[in-house]
């Protein structure tokens, strides 16, 4: 797959490990960013980007409000805050409310990013107990992007990607190999 200019990707119950599994299986050298929502408590810090970093090791980071997206990272949305992408490609973070009793949302980030990235995207919902990063999934397919989804039968949880597939027929319905698999043969855009 050629052209890809950023990957999201959206989890929840289940999710830490499904990550793992992914981003696992991305070669050294890999140079997409991928942007990351993983639902959170919001009252405390959240170790995910350490945890990440150890076990992949390569550079994960905490999404930082006004900080340009570069390409090689792998980027986490904190606790607490909504993560979207401005059209300059640069991160923006806000405390707007909760949406599906989430903050970060999956669908915010998706819907954002689809708008700054349009068809470059490559969205990813994993495992997780509602229905956020549906309705984002389906935006990023509207604006021309590519959408993967966990294979229900495969996730932790399941009721996110049925919940995805119930909206719309994504490019891709794999397992986690299959999705890191995918993820490893992308190449970056030009732009």
């Amino acid at each position: 797959m050629s052209g890809v200019g950023a990957i999201v990707i959206g989890a929840s119950a289940g999710g830490v490990a499904a990550l793992f599994s992914v981003l696992g299986a991305l070669p050294a050298g890999f140079s997409v960013p991928v942007l990351c929502v993983l639902h959170l408590p919001d009252d405390r810090h959240s170790q995910l980007a350490e945890v990440l970093q150890r076990r992949l090791r390569r550079p994960v980071r905490e999404a930082q409000d006004k900080a340009a997206i570069e390409p090689g990272l792998i980027y986490v949305a904190g606790p607490g805050y909504h993560l979207s992408v401005e059209r300059d490609l640069s991160f923006s973070l806000s405390q707007e409310e909760p949406v599906h009793f989430s903050r970060p949302a999956i669908d915010l980030l998706f819907e954002s990013a689809a708008d700054a990235y349009g068809p470059a995207l490559l969205g990813v919902l994993l495992t997780g107990a509602n229905e956020d990063g549906a309705r984002g999934l389906l935006r990023i397919r509207q604006s021309g992007g590519r959408t993967v989804v966990q294979d229900p039968r495969d996730a932790q949880v399941a009721l996110m990607p049925e919940a995805a597939l119930a909206l719309h027929c994504p490019d891709h319905i794999l397992p986690l190999s299959g999705i890191g698999q995918l993820l490893a043969t992308l190449e970056p855009s030009a732009c």
